[in-house]
């Protein structure tokens, strides 16, 4: 990043100011009038080049120039008794440093000299060899100081590539090092539970929900008995967001955990309809929350961003990982499919001919496999406008692949779920559904996704195989096709999963997530859902 024009500006003027002071008070002392007169002049000068420069970044050598002779012109015609205003001339190279650089110095140096040397070689003045000494010493000095200014100049237009990467890396071991002592944990949904506990001993609620979020709020955790006035409460958080304070509306409320900070939360209620809000004495009650939940708060904050740093930090990763899978084993097994190619049609016989056509059959497979695999690394719900939309996206780019039919049921509310919880979901049913494309052996699959935040389900059914298919009890083969990474997915984000075989064959995962009541049954739900039949 080059140096920014106001920050030379403010170095610039902070080191002439100096140089006034540094020179200013011998001249006082002494009172000799030229002298005190060329300080107002380098004043003057100096006031004038610098509204020039805050104007205009243009002709910064020219600059370097006409302040050098100025500068010169004054000091020599000025000098009567007391050298001390020579101390002017280390001004330039300083400024001319850290306006161009070495070259820059250079040249405010050749031109105090050419100045000098033409004012003296005229007559115009004289210099006793005091005077020449001090002349000597303050031009060496601005010689110093011009390259301490060029060097500064390049170390800030020039950056060290690798700075960010040990930035990084002293960051990343001071939080290793910190990680130690968080004896509370990182996972926001036990975090913001034990705040939503210490909410609800305080205000006898209905329903209680913790938002959290920058731009746009999300459910974390909800305690909710007869979800009443969901949409209301997020409308009243969205305010009491804006707002920072209390919002009241009726027998709904909200207010910000931290007023001075929208990250990272926003308590949002109802109570009850037998309950008067107004003998609570609700602001005062939530002055006194607020100060009571402050650690947790920041304990929930801390967890929010070590999630969203994992989480980016993780879809790099699979991104970079994808590329490297089609830019290089991709290509190179593609490669191999026309060496089979050009063999075949070779062949020197019928069996020679049918085992080429198997490997090339097998290599064809594992072609598909491969960008399976690429697709499920790159796809990722934040590149959709919802969870359903994302698992929507995928299906239509398994079946083309696949040939399987897929048929996708969504029923989604306007309000998203948290980031983390909505990419395990996908994640899930990214994995039950390559899982039964390639093992199950079916010929249709059926997704329903139903989302009410910070509620969802997710099932996934085929009409396959199943797992119990050669006498094995079905947890026997559990963890064969990755349903223990699902499982551990699961527990991330609080869902409970459950893996059964349906009365009429094939195998049925469903995932829900709890918004502290019972959540829905996947594939039960009756709201208007929105189906999507995806084929080849």
């Amino acid at each position: 990043m080059l140096l920014a024009h106001r920050q030379a500006l403010r170095i610039n003027a902070a080191a002439r100011a100096f140089v006034l002071l540094a020179i200013g008070g011998p001249l006082l002392w002494g009172r000799e009038r030229e002298e005190l007169v060329g300080l107002g002049v380098l004043g003057a000068l100096w006031v004038a080049l610098f509204l020039l420069e805050r104007r205009s970044q243009r002709y910064p050598l020219t600059l370097t120039v006409v302040e050098s002779a100025a500068v010169t012109v004054t000091c020599l015609l000025a000098l009567s008794s007391s050298p001390a205003i020579l101390g002017a001339l280390a001004a330039p190279p300083f400024v001319a440093g850290l306006r161009c650089g070495a070259r820059g110095v250079l040249t405010a140096l050749g031109t105090v000299v050419a100045m000098a040397a033409l004012m003296l070689g005229g007559a115009e003045v004289s210099l006793n060899q005091d005077e020449l000494l001090a002349g000597f010493t303050w031009l060496t000095m601005g010689l110093g100081l011009g390259m301490i200014a060029a060097f500064l100049r390049s170390a800030l237009s020039e950056p060290d590539p690798l700075l960010p990467y040990r930035h990084a890396s002293e960051l990343l071991h001071e939080l290793n090092q910190l990680s130690e002592g968080l004896s509370s944990g990182l996972e926001p949904r036990s975090l913001g539970g034990a705040i939503l506990s210490a909410v609800r001993d305080e205000l006898p609620t209905a329903d209680l929900v913790l938002y959290v979020g920058d731009d746009e709020l999300t459910p974390l955790l909800s305690r909710t008995l007869d979800d009443s006035g969901s949409t209301h409460t997020a409308l009243l958080a969205r305010l009491a967001q804006r707002s920072g304070r209390l919002e009241t509306d009726g027998q709904t409320f909200a207010f910000p955990l931290r007023p001075d900070s929208p990250q990272p939360g926003i308590i949002a209620g109802v109570f009850s309809d037998r309950l008067d809000p107004g003998a609570l004495d609700l602001p005062r009650t939530v002055r006194r929350l607020t100060r009571q939940l402050e650690v947790s708060t920041v304990h929930l904050e801390t967890a929010l961003l070590f999630t969203a740093f994992r989480d980016a930090a993780t879809a790099d990763e699979r991104r970079r990982l994808s590329r490297e899978m089609h830019d290089g084993v991709a290509q190179e097994i593609a490669s191999l499919g026309y060496l089979v190619d050009a063999l075949a049609a070779g062949a020197t016989s019928p069996e020679q001919a049918d085992r080429f056509a198997m490997l090339r059959e097998r290599v064809t497979e594992v072609v598909a496999e491969v960008r399976r695999s690429v697709i499920t690394l790159r796809t990722t719900v934040g590149e959709s406008e919802s969870l359903g939309a994302a698992i929507g996206s995928l299906a239509r780019n398994l079946s083309q692949l696949s040939g399987v039919v897929i048929e996708v049921t969504l029923d989604e509310k306007s309000q998203r779920l948290r980031g983390e919880v909505e990419a395990e979901l996908f994640r899930i049913t990214q994995e039950a559904l390559n899982n039964a494309v390639k093992h199950a052996q079916c010929t249709l699959i059926r997704v329903h996704c139903h989302v009410n935040a910070p509620a969802a389900s997710i099932a996934v059914t085929d009409n396959g195989r199943g797992l119990g298919d050669i006498g094995l009890p079905l947890d026997a083969r559990a963890d064969s096709y990755g349903l223990g990474i699902m499982r551990e997915r699961a527990a991330l984000i609080g869902a409970r999963l459950d893996i059964e075989e349906p009365p009429g064959g094939g195998l049925r995962v469903a995932v829900a997530v709890p918004s502290g009541h019972r959540a829905p049954t996947p594939g039960h739900d009756s709201e208007s859902p929105r189906e999507v039949q995806v084929t080849t």
